[in-house]
């Protein structure tokens, strides 16, 4: 995945990435962002932010896969948007 120059700091190999999380519940949106050294690394915390959702959805016994997570820079603009779909796999037979 390439990402624009400007989500990454000048100063460093890290860059802000804010993780905005749009589900059932509502808009979250991400004010503090992440230090993190790439969008793949954004995107491997979006993952794990919404296993973690669905894990919490699954004890109340409905899971919502509906639900994504944006990942913007600091002046706001959408990198790359993870549907909840897309972090886990289904088996339903077998």
């Amino acid at each position: 995945m390439s990402e624009p120059k400007h989500a990454r700091r000048r100063y460093g190999a890290m860059a802000v990435y804010h993780l905005h999380l749009s589900n059932g519940a509502g808009y979250a949106e991400d004010q503090e962002g992440q230090d993190l050294p790439d969008l793949e690394s954004a995107r491997a915390q979006a993952i794990d932010g919404i296993r973690s959702v669905i894990s919490e959805e699954a004890r109340r016994g409905m899971i919502d896969l509906t639900g994504l997570i944006e990942i913007a820079d600091p002046d706001g603009n959408i990198l790359l948007i993870v549907p909840f779909k897309e972090a886990i796999s289904l088996r339903l037979d077998g």
